[in-house]
C-alpha cells in the first residue's frame, strides 16, 4: 500500500518532467537581426530625401527598436527628454522593416514607412523605402 501511494505521488512529477518543451532555437537571421539592431540605441547619421539633406533633423535623437519577438515590437525615439512611442515589424527575411511613429513631430514621420535594407553590418543599417528607387536614404548608427 505505500509503495502505491509513493508512486501515485512521483507519477505527477516524472509526467511533467517527461512533457517538458523544447524551446526553438533561433535561426541565424533572427540571431544576426537581434545583434544588429534590437535593443540597441541607433541615431540617424545620415537621411536624404529626393536630394534634400536631412541629417540634421535628426541630431540628438536615439531610437532603440526594442525586442518583443524576432519580427515585431514598440519603437522609442527620444530626444531632450522627450519620448516618442510607435512600433516596428520585420518581414520573415528581414529584407523589409517598416517604422511606424502615429503621433510623433514631422521630422519622425518621415522615417513611419515600410523600408527595404540595403545592407546591414555591426555598426550600421542602411535603409531606403520599400517598394522604391534610392532618392530616399537612412542611414542609422548604432552608438
Amino acid at each position: 500500500m505505500k509503495k502505491h501511494l509513493i508512486i501515485i505521488l512521483l507519477l505527477p512529477i516524472v509526467f511533467c518532467m517527461s512533457c517538458n518543451k523544447e524551446k526553438k532555437q533561433a535561426s541565424l537571421q533572427e540571431r544576426l537581426f537581434e545583434e544588429v539592431i534590437l535593443n540597441k540605441d541607433m541615431v540617424v547619421s545620415y537621411a536624404i530625401d529626393h536630394g534634400t539633406e536631412l541629417t540634421a533633423d535628426y541630431k540628438g535623437f536615439t531610437f532603440i527598436l526594442t525586442k518583443t519577438d524576432y519580427y515585431h515590437g514598440p519603437l522609442t525615439a527620444k530626444k531632450n527628454g522627450m519620448t516618442y512611442q510607435g512600433s516596428w515589424s520585420a518581414n520573415d527575411d528581414y529584407g523589409k522593416l517598416t517604422i511606424t511613429l502615429p503621433d510623433a513631430p514631422k521630422e519622425l514621420k518621415f522615417l513611419s514607412r515600410a523600408w527595404r535594407f540595403k545592407s546591414k553590418s555591426l555598426k550600421i543599417i542602411k535603409l531606403a523605402p520599400w517598394g522604391a528607387g534610392d532618392d530616399i536614404i537612412v542611414h542609422m548608427t548604432k552608438e
